[in-house]
């Protein structure tokens, strides 16, 4: 390397060194939960998966006393109201028996009544059958339970602008991938590879039916063209993300995460039309956990840069950002509800610590947050993922964070990114 070449890299690391520090410095970082109980939120914040009401009052949670193994049906979370107006006071309004710590249970507010009403999932303490929660905060009560007796399904993620949401079998997935589901839940398809009476339902949350929209057999039919071993192989689902628009679903057919180790994985995305018509395996894998951007295009990455991808083209449309500016952009990733702020959490496992950048896709404009604490629990069913989500005036997320001296809780923070 000659002088001009060396003078020239470390003149660049200078300014990306200068840069991060004063993106830390503008963005402004608040914990808002303390232990000794744990709080967590649980998901990732893409496909408007967001924490506050619609008031932006309250910030719904979940608080837990352990968090050193997965909870079995005799192990509840407390369901808490987190009081913005009132130093975020908490305050305990119910419980679930079916949740996880990299999920959580599965909150969204009902986008039909965003302010009092929110989904979480529950199981039921007798049966171990899971179902559905839709909980009012101003009648302080449940207002529905969306059970289904022989197909017991939780939420899987509610449709942006409300109405349905996608179910599916937590039991299944506690089988074959612990980290997803819960553990000990009643399953009606162990022993099945690919069921023709599971797969992703339909849920209609006013009429409280549910349809199976597409099934495990239907997965199988197209992934065995390309990938035959998937005969030997049980399918299960991750990532069923309802795009903007409403009238398609994103999701993950997996297989051989769990047990069998003689065949590869098998990792599919699929899109369906959300009246189950139009199944189509995307023939370009984007990793990480992809969000939709408006239309048919998503996020996701590819070759080690963050991608958008249109889905009805099946190919690359563009780019986000740079690899300086997303380092990994197989993070976890949300956009905001207006679309212009898109965040991508990131783990560094060396420092044990999340990272956050923020990027204004009209300006080019990035910020990249301090590090936040994740101890030991860098991967495995209880790992700390970023799980970055946005607030509602897409001016600020919610993150977690383990704290203490030797990283006794986690606990919840928000980082609000700089006033105009």
């Amino acid at each position: 390397m000659d002088i001009f070449k060396r003078f020239f890299f470390r003149a660049s690391l200078l300014l990306f060194f200068v840069h991060s520090l004063s993106a830390q410095q503008d963005l402004k970082v608040e914990q808002i939960t303390h232990g000794p109980s744990n709080h967590l939120f649980g998901y990732i914040g893409h496909v408007q998966n967001i924490p506050w009401n619609e008031s932006e009052r309250y910030i719904i949670s979940l608080r837990t006393a352990f968090q050193d193994h997965l909870p079995e049906g005799h192990e509840p979370a407390d369901v808490v109201l987190i009081d913005t107006h009132d130093d975020y006071k908490v305050t305990k309004i119910e419980e679930s028996r079916g949740w996880n710590p990299q999920q959580g249970t599965m909150f969204y507010w009902n986008p039909l009544k965003a302010d009092t009403q929110f989904f979480f999932n529950d199981r039921d303490k007798e049966t171990g059958k899971v179902f559905t929660v839709l909980y009012d905060i101003e009648r302080k009560k449940r207002v529905h339970e969306y059970r289904f007796d022989e197909q017991p399904i939780g939420n899987g993620g509610v449709m942006q602008e409300g109405g349905h949401f996608a179910g599916i079998n937590y039991a299944r997935m506690a089988r074959l991938r612990p980290v997803t589901g819960y553990k000990g839940a009643w399953d009606w398809t162990e022993g099945v590879l690919h069921p023709t009476d599971d797969g992703i339902f339909k849920v209609n949350t006013e009429t409280e039916k549910s349809d199976l929209l597409v099934s495990f057999a239907d997965m199988a039919n197209i992934i065995r063209k390309e990938e035959p071993h998937i005969d030997e192989l049980a399918l299960f689902i991750n990532h069923t993300l309802w795009n903007r628009e409403g009238d398609r679903l994103f999701f993950f057919a997996r297989a051989g995460w769990s047990g069998n180790k003689k065949y590869p994985r098998i990792n599919v995305p699929f899109v369906i039309n959300a009246d189950g018509s139009g199944l189509k395996r995307l023939t370009t894998f984007f990793g990480g956990h992809p969000e939709w951007d408006y239309g048919q295009r998503m996020i996701g990455s590819v070759n080690k840069r963050q991608i958008l991808y249109d889905v009805d083209r099946n190919q690359i449309a563009g780019h986000l950002g740079n690899r300086e500016i997303f380092p990994n952009p197989e993070g976890d990733v949300a956009l905001s509800p207006q679309g212009d702020w898109f965040v991508n959490g990131h783990k560094d496992k060396k420092a044990s610590k999340n990272y956050y950048t923020f990027y204004q896709r009209s300006t080019d404009t990035w910020f990249r947050s301090q590090g936040f604490d994740i101890g030991h629990w860098i991967s495995g069913d209880l790992r700390q993922d970023p799980s970055p989500t946005w607030n509602r005036s897409g001016t600020k997320i919610l993150v977690p964070g383990l704290v203490g001296k030797t990283n006794t809780s986690r606990q919840l923070f928000i980082i609000s990114l700089p006033e105009k």
